[in-house]
């Protein structure tokens, strides 16, 4: 797939950077729904597994490059980017949101603010690199890391259930160096960028709304993992809440039909973006080519 993705959304540019690919447990993607209907939309491995991308979103405003979510980074083991079927390094050391942001024109400096939807280790783990040195530094010095207060609150007391998916290096670092602005609810953080409540996957699970000249563009994270959920009741074994996210998805997937808005999936191996219809019977999604 290609290494960036770019589009003009009003009268700003977005750029949907793959940050690398990952391999997870098609049940646990699909939660209750049956293998035999998930696996026609996305055939599984030998081990059950499935391909998803671990894609971020790129955003040219006038206050500097806003960047959403941050893939998985550098930090963790061979062994564990094996379990996870984890390939984001690029040819020459860096990751390959870092390729990608370079490949704009870009480089990581020029990145004055990351928001992250949640903290788990593939949206949040770039937030932070290992540098030469084996020390832990922020992967964009010059941006402010945008950050729910209950999110955070929420992964600093994970259990036996959640543990696996919060690294305290993916944001004490942030924390330590004073680069994190809390939010809480619903906020618009830049002129035209807003955070909107998205929960169930986790209790604090943020949506990002972009609007620019009249188009609006929603990056749903982790609400919408793929264009293979847009169902209602197709609902990740990950979330913690799921009969919070099925409300969630309810109310967002309406708007998003209803505003004819850019959809942006963040794990769709296959679809970057498009816009969702109603055919009648279901939401379906109309992909666009870019």
């Amino acid at each position: 797939m290609p290494l960036t993705r770019s589009r003009t959304l009003g009268t700003i540019r977005i750029h949907a950077i793959e940050a690398g690919l990952q391999m997870l447990d098609g049940g646990a993607m699909f939660g209750v729904v049956p293998k035999t209907l998930w696996e026609r939309r996305i055939a599984p491995d030998e081990k059950n597994r499935i391909p998803l991308s671990m894609r971020t979103l790129l955003i040219e405003h006038d206050r500097g490059l806003v960047l959403i979510d941050t893939g998985s980074g550098n930090k963790e083991s061979e062994k564990f980017e094996s379990i996870y079927g984890i390939v984001n390094q690029g040819a020459h050391g860096d990751t390959h949101l870092e390729d990608g942001i370079r490949a704009l024109g870009f480089s990581p400096a020029d990145v004055t603010m990351v928001i992250d939807t949640h903290l788990h280790f593939d949206h949040a783990g770039g937030n932070t690199r290992r540098n030469d040195e084996g020390i832990t530094v922020p992967s964009f010095p010059n941006a402010r890391y945008v950050i729910n207060s209950g999110e955070l609150e929420y992964a600093q007391r994970a259990n036996e259930r959640t543990s696996a998916s919060y690294f305290p290096h993916n944001y004490m670092p942030l924390m330590e160096a004073g680069l994190v602005d809390f939010t809480q609810g619903d906020r618009e953080v830049a002129p035209g960028i807003e955070l909107v409540m998205a929960p169930g996957h986790t209790p604090n699970h943020q949506g990002v709304i972009v609007r620019s000249g009249g188009e609006v563009a929603f990056f749903p994270a982790d609400l919408i993992p793929t264009s293979s959920h847009l169902p209602l009741p197709w609902i990740m074994g990950y979330d913690v809440e799921p009969l919070v996210t099925l409300e969630s998805k309810r109310r967002l997937v309406a708007r998003a039909v209803d505003e004819e808005w850019l959809v942006v999936f963040e794990h769709d191996a296959v679809n970057c973006w498009g816009r969702l219809q109603s055919d009648g019977k279901a939401v379906v999604l109309q992909e666009l080519g870019g």
